[in-house]
């Protein structure tokens, strides 16, 4: 039954919002199994990338010159200036994806979120914080990938990030990981399994068969 009722389905939007360094990379692997059907949107940015990244895998490294004139060009959905860098999500993909039935998550921040959120109501947004401040203060020194500076400049960010989760429609503290990726799992299950998103014609077709 649920194959057939979900044939034909438009694909959900979720939104994964939380502080940097709050793990959110790491929770999206510890809950692979239920994300495998999902497709993560790549955003682009123009920080440098990192000595474990690869561009048009992890982001799609841009010069701030070819950011501005896809934000010109109207090609993201969202875009955001975040402790100095620049990022956004390109809509073509997330849109293709989304008119096949295939569910997106787009990891973005909060000024990003909002703008999702107020273009696409039906997105379903998701914030990621960490046990607290002080655990956030030690996974972010412990990348060893930021100056001091940056650091505070994430942590006062995360602060207010951390203020706004009512905007929200789900939290999830990831202090311990596995238990972080279990509560994702139910967060992905239950929102497939609303009532809500069954269109009128998948109910006719399938009481007609």
């Amino acid at each position: 039954m649920e194959q057939r009722l979900a044939r034909g389905r438009r694909g959900i939007l979720f939104v994964f919002t939380g502080a940097s360094g709050v793990g959110k990379g790491s929770l999206r692997a510890a809950a692979a199994d239920a994300l495998r059907t999902v497709t993560y949107s790549v955003s682009a940015t123009t920080r440098a990338r990192r000595p474990a990244e690869t561009d048009g895998v992890d982001y799609h490294f841009l010069e701030r010159s070819a950011f501005e004139e896809m934000v010109a060009r109207g090609e993201f959905l969202e875009h955001a200036d975040y402790v100095g860098d620049l990022y956004g999500t390109p809509a073509a993909p997330v849109d293709t994806a989304l008119a096949a039935g295939r569910d997106v998550l787009l990891e973005i921040e909060l000024a990003g979120a909002r703008q999702v959120k107020a273009a696409r109501p039906e997105a379903v947004m998701i914030f990621i914080a960490p046990p607290s401040l002080a655990e956030l203060e030690r996974r972010l020194r412990g990348r060893g990938t930021d100056s001091e500076a940056k650091i505070q400049r994430r942590l006062a960010r995360a602060r207010d990030e951390i203020a706004a989760l009512r905007e929200f429609d789900y939290l999830i503290v990831n202090d311990r990981l596995e238990a972080a990726a279990e509560t994702l799992r139910a967060v992905l299950a239950a929102e497939r399994a609303r009532a809500w998103r069954v269109s009128d014609a998948e109910i006719d077709g399938f009481l007609a068969s």
